[in-house]
């Protein structure tokens, strides 16, 4: 173990002595140094970058990235319509809710938003959707705003393999261009923005250090994923534009993909996320670099073995497909590993000791990093953040105040 995680571990030990485990916290040096490295990311493309709430889940950290960003930063994308209206009751505005729905309840919601003057786009891909959102805005009198989504994986040589996420039906000119046409027969509903996220490539680490030959492949397919999807939807928005449809926002892309949807001339904004927490799996791209700032500390309350302690809960797994990279990652003291029949338990989560760990005692806490950004703050109430050497604050998440959106 090198002499600087060292420092780390001891620094974040010494903080947190005495402090109720588990708990979650942000260094706020690093967060805002991420919050710096994002906007610099857009210097050169004049792009500006759109925050996905998401990836945060905290009010008040979203709220600081918005004032720290300052003009680097505009609008808030949203995961679903409950937490929009939340988010808009803080003073929040400019929004883009990511994924469709048709519940009554969220289309009630979203006519009374933007009747409160809210911008306010819901993502579309589909006429059934657009004939609810219409139904509704006719009967509150009032013109809901669709955000229609064009699906941004990749297809090599037009073959039947789908590289990417199962996302949007609408994938080609013609496709958006027919959405478009029967948009127009719905008064109650306009499709005024759109977006195309390429998850293959912002999610996708693709500078692994210990799997250099399948980085490089991984990148190749980036870079002729990258140039297929540039092409598409600067032909689908130009020919949007064409037949005279008003675009107020061109979205695109996410964390790992800033630097190329950034260069990418039809887009106007594009979208960031967990690039802010630096969670497990988002540390090793070759484009782009980010600081993990999202932590959670757990007690050591056994040692079953030489070499191995056990910590009392843990068992923070991620969403999608099950694999080991879903487990969280544990950060400090630098080398533990999982025991592989055990992984992070429910009440308990048994760890191997490098042969250079410091000194642990009963008590002691293990930090670990969720693998994804903002799921974390599905455990913890607050976060304590940390500047420098001490507690500065303490924020609530969602949970903490009593939400749970999803």
């Amino acid at each position: 173990m090198g002499q600087t995680h060292n420092l780390a571990y001891e620094r974040y030990r010494k903080i947190f002595r005495g402090e109720r485990l588990p708990l979650a916290f942000v260094d706020l040096d690093r967060f805002d140094r991420n919050i710096a490295y994002v906007a610099s990311t857009q210097k050169q493309t004049g792009k500006t970058i759109r925050v996905h709430s998401k990836s945060l889940r905290c009010v008040a950290l979203l709220r600081r990235i918005l004032e720290k960003g300052g003009d680097a930063f505009m609008g808030v994308m949203t995961f679903t319509m409950e937490e929009t209206a939340f988010l808009a009751d803080k003073g929040f505005d400019d929004f883009i809710v990511s994924y469709p729905t048709v519940q009554p309840t969220d289309l009630k919601l979203f006519a009374d938003l933007v009747r409160a003057g809210k911008t306010v786009s819901l993502i579309v891909d589909s006429e059934e959707q657009l004939e609810r959102l219409s139904r509704t805005g006719e009967k509150e009198g009032v013109v809901l705003g669709a955000c229609m989504e064009v699906d941004m994986s990749y297809r090599p040589l037009r073959s039947s393999l789908h590289l990417g996420v199962r996302r949007s039906p609408i994938r080609s000119i013609e496709d958006a261009l027919s959405l478009a046409r029967r948009a127009e027969a719905y008064p109650g509903v306009r499709i005024d923005s759109i977006m195309g996220y390429e998850a293959h490539i912002a999610g996708l680490n693709d500078d692994l250090p210990d799997e250099r030959l399948k980085s490089r492949i991984l990148r190749t397919l980036k870079k002729a994923s990258v140039r297929e999807l540039t092409e598409r939807r600067g032909s689908v928005v130009d020919r949007l534009r064409q037949t005279g449809l008003e675009l107020r926002v061109v979205n695109g892309g996410g964390s790992g993909s800033l630097m190329s949807t950034g260069g990418d001339p039809s887009v106007t904004e594009v979208t960031a996320g967990s690039a802010f927490y630096a969670p497990g799996l988002f540390q090793h791209f070759k484009e782009v670099s980010f600081e993990p700032s999202a932590f959670f500390a757990l007690q050591i309350v056994r040692r079953p073995a030489d070499h191995i302690v056990t910590c009392h809960g843990g068992g923070y797994v991620a969403s999608g497909a099950v694999g080991a990279d879903k487990l969280p990652v544990p950060y400090l003291p630098q080398g533990c590993s999982f025991i592989p029949l055990e992984g992070a338990g429910e009440v308990q989560t048994p760890l191997k000791l490098p042969e250079s760990c410091p000194s642990l005692d009963l008590g002691d806490p293990i930090f670990f990093q969720h693998a994804k950004a903002g799921e974390i703050t599905e455990r913890f109430n607050e976060f304590a953040l940390v500047k420098g050497d001490r507690i500065v604050e303490r924020v609530e998440t969602y949970r903490g105040e009593g939400k749970a959106f999803l």
